[in-house]
């Protein structure tokens, strides 16, 4: 036997782990939609930001202030999550818009703090001085994931702030310089024009000292709709997931988002999880005007908002809402009900699923797993 039909059965074998391994994994995802474990709760804290990407899921702009709740209102409801929930066990995720242009942005954290919750936050690094990555680490930042969606002119020209590039660059090199946080990330979305900066993108990110860089594609959600143009093809993705799982042979902190079912070959090799799509089932959010939903990327809408923070406690809407999630997507669609990988993709990601057609608007099907 020489070396390639050695290669060929062990890969064979690795296959068929990885089908037993997703096959052990839906009979657990099937318990998860009857118990359901809050582990992620991402805080909307405003829509308000100081750039403008043509790729935000939110929508979000510079005046996007409309009802946003008040500092006693966000320290209420962390108040009744605390006494709802195990702090311990729970992670707050905080986004926007731009979180740190709320001018009590730090009071609200730095109660969260205080109550025990563990947090990080998502933000675009414009506006982290070196004052402000020490006082992150005061109020108990733990990690962050920062923007960043090209070399300089693309990442100022899709996010709409010139000079935004270097300001963000020189935020990231801001937290490091502080030391004390646990994981600093680069996200980078990518789109079929900039596909070509990849190589040079990971140039850039192996001179900072960045603890993993996170790349996904451009997801068709939000501002982004308007821009078909720009979805990524077949091509796009075989090209994005192999610079992904060729960086992580090598070594590198490269990975991939939670993002879609990516077929028996890439899973669990672009990241180090296998599908499944946390919304309602793991993760749920609070809007910047406190509506309760899932995942804070998927469309918000009177059938995918569950209810509001301000009259209802959070922890009676997670238990007796949220029926949208905890079933498999593929239940609505035939084409996903007829597929050979419907115990392993279950219809795919809630954020990109079309509740209005129902289907799936991103498969990889064709591009990954048609005949596997």
């Amino acid at each position: 036997m020489d070396i390639q039909e050695f290669k060929q059965i062990d890969r064979a074998k690795l296959l068929e782990a990885k089908r037993d391994h997703l096959s052990q994994l839906d009979a657990y995802v099937q318990d998860l939609y009857r118990r359901p474990r809050l582990k992620h709760l991402f805080v909307e804290l405003t829509q308000r930001c100081n750039e403008h990407c043509f790729h935000c899921g939110s929508s979000c702009t510079a005046a996007g202030a409309k009802d946003e709740l008040s500092l006693v209102e966000w320290c209420r409801v962390l108040d009744e999550v605390r006494e709802d929930f195990d702090a311990s066990r729970l992670m707050l995720n905080v986004t926007g818009g731009e979180p740190l242009l709320r001018e009590d942005f730090f009071q609200i954290m730095d109660h969260a703090n205080s109550l025990g919750f563990r947090w990080g936050m998502t933000s675009n690094a414009t506006l982290i001085t070196p004052q402000v990555a020490r006082r992150l680490a005061e109020v108990g930042m733990r990690t962050i994931s920062v923007s960043i969606d090209g070399l300089p002119k693309t990442h100022d020209r899709l996010r709409g702030l010139s000079g935004g590039y270097e300001l963000a660059m020189q935020g990231i090199q801001n937290l490091i310089d502080v030391g004390s946080f646990s994981h600093i990330q680069v996200t980078t979305v990518v789109n079929h024009r900039t596909m070509s900066e990849l190589d040079a993108l990971f140039e850039v990110m192996c001179d900072i000292d960045i603890d993993s860089w996170r790349v996904i594609n451009l997801e068709p959600m939000g501002r982004a709709l308007l821009r078909p143009d720009l979805m990524c093809t077949d091509d796009d993705y075989r090209r994005l997931f192999s610079f992904i799982r060729e960086k992580r042979l090598a070594g590198y902190p490269v990975t991939y988002g939670c993002s879609h079912y990516l077929g028996l070959d890439l899973e669990a090799e672009v990241r180090d999880w296998y599908f499944l799509c946390n919304a309602g089932v793991y993760t749920a959010s609070v809007a910047s005007n406190g509506d309760i939903l899932a995942c804070l990327d998927i469309p918000r809408n009177p059938q995918t908002i569950q209810g509001n923070i301000r009259g209802e406690r959070l922890l009676k809407v997670w238990k007796e809402r949220f029926e949208l999630f905890r079933h498999n997507l593929s239940d609505l669609s035939e084409e996903c009900a007829s597929c050979e990988h419907v115990s392993f993709c279950r219809g795919g990601a809630h954020h990109s699923w079309d509740y209005d057609h129902g289907r799936q608007m991103v498969c990889l099907h064709s591009a990954f797993f048609a005949n596997a």
